[in-house]
């Protein structure tokens, strides 16, 4: 397979269009297909997206949420990040809380919102069977993350939707790489870091069913993280 150079996405748009392109990973294009034909009962007058979904956000966004993978009748279905499924409406409603979004959901490309000072996108592009990404995907997912990452000039806060993410976004800027293990930021609900360069990392549970319905992940646990993120924008 060749290798995606980075430096030859000289553009939000060029990402979007290599993103929505991609064919990479054969597992997962065949799942989203199969998901966007057979659909789910109360979306069946729908016409899912049904291929990898880009980014969305603020080009000049101080702040960068990282999540995990587009959701099968979510985003899968939408065709916009985080859009479409619970997991969307947490994350709206507290970006339109703490002022970085000017509604507090999200149903359809077409339904108005739009984001301030914020950009929004994941660790992998396509919709993984049973929300759970291979390495190898993320691997090859990974660059799309990293020229994104580039070409957003202004970040000062990252928050990282769980685990995967966290990681994902250490190595997309090369943190992974650059830090000794032991300097490395760990993975933890609320954990607040700074790296080197200035960029405070804020670290969230993702707002996945399985974490708000067993309150793993409570609203004012959510909020808390924004309401953090909010503050450190305007102090960086």
């Amino acid at each position: 397979m060749v290798r995606l150079r980075v430096d030859s996405f000289r553009s939000f748009a060029a990402v979007d269009r290599a993103v929505v392109a991609c064919e990479r990973c054969p597992r997962l294009r065949a799942y989203c297909r199969r998901v966007a034909r057979e659909k789910k009962r109360e979306f069946r007058d729908w016409e899912y997206w049904g291929k990898p979904v880009p980014a969305f956000g603020d080009p000049d966004a101080r702040l960068v949420v990282v999540g995990l993978a587009p959701a099968a009748h979510g985003a899968n279905r939408t065709g916009r990040m985080f859009t479409g499924d619970s997991s969307g409406n947490w994350l709206y409603a507290a970006l339109h809380r703490f002022g970085f979004a000017n509604r507090p959901d999200a149903r359809a490309r077409d339904d108005g919102l739009q984001l301030r000072d914020c950009y929004v996108t994941a660790a992998a592009r396509c919709a993984p069977p049973g929300n759970n990404p291979m390495g190898i995907e993320l691997e090859r997912c990974r660059p799309y993350l990293t020229a994104e990452l580039g070409l957003l000039r202004r970040t000062r806060v990252v928050v990282v939707l769980g685990r995967v993410a966290h990681d994902s976004w250490l190595r997309a800027e090369g943190w992974w790489a650059r830090l000794p293990p032991r300097q490395r930021p760990r993975f933890a609900h609320g954990a607040v870091a700074r790296l080197p360069d200035g960029t405070v990392l804020i670290a969230s549970y993702h707002p996945s069913r399985q974490n708000t319905n067993t309150r793993r992940l409570t609203r004012r646990m959510w909020y808390a993280v924004f309401r953090r993120a909010r503050a450190l924008v305007e102090l960086c």
